[in-house]
């Protein structure tokens, strides 16, 4: 077994399930929470992951396979993809792909999935398909401010880990979101955006 990540809510290890690589991921306990809590709080998040790890699958999002969970330590052990994150592709592919990104963030949230941690990572580019991994924060919700939220957190990340090609990616991004959700939905969304990053501008000033 081999630790691929060590994460602020969980440690990730590359191991073996029926003789083929696989993905094990342990929910770390808070020392700082009372232990009852703690492990009622990690019980919860691991079946939410693997429910929504499942649910996704059924609605056209690729994600991994889930092998097995087991709730008292917390841990799932899921489908290694063995691709390429789109984080780690050549900047014309990146923009290229953004388009499809959007449509599988559109998929989500039209069927009321917040994915929670959308980073290019949790993106991978596997058989020249693009699968969606790490649903660890992800939440059931219809709530716009949610959805809003999971766009806020992808342009940051376009912006800061690729600045150079952050508007024909993010403009792709949107063309791709529009496409599932509407030009009504999208203003919408786009507009609650900007509400959040002018709050995280203000609060900065002050």
């Amino acid at each position: 077994m081999k630790l691929l990540k060590k994460g602020a809510e969980a440690d990730i290890y590359l191991t073996k399930w029926n003789n083929s690589n696989a993905i094990l991921k342990i929910r770390k306990s808070k020392e700082y929470r009372n232990s009852v809590l703690d492990s009622k709080i990690r019980k919860q998040r691991t079946i939410r992951e693997s429910q929504i790890l499942s649910e996704v699958k059924s609605f056209g999002i690729s994600s991994p396979l889930v092998y097995y969970v087991n709730l008292k330590k917390s841990e799932i052990i899921m489908q290694e993809i063995p691709g390429i994150p789109v984080h780690d592709l050549t900047e014309s592919k990146i923009v290229k792909k953004s388009m499809e990104i959007g449509k599988l963030v559109g998929i989500m949230h039209q069927n009321g999935i917040m994915h929670g941690d959308l980073t290019t990572s949790n993106f991978i580019l596997y058989k020249n398909k693009i699968y969606v991994i790490d649903f660890g924060l992800s939440q059931k919700t219809n709530k716009p401010e949610d959805h809003a939220v999971d766009l806020r957190l992808i342009k940051e990340i376009l912006n800061s880990a690729h600045a150079k090609i952050m508007e024909s990616s993010w403009n792709n991004f949107l063309l791709g979101y529009k496409s599932i959700v509407g030009n009504s939905q999208l203003s919408k969304i786009t507009n609650l955006v900007s509400s959040i990053e002018s709050r995280g501008r203000y609060a900065a000033v002050i």
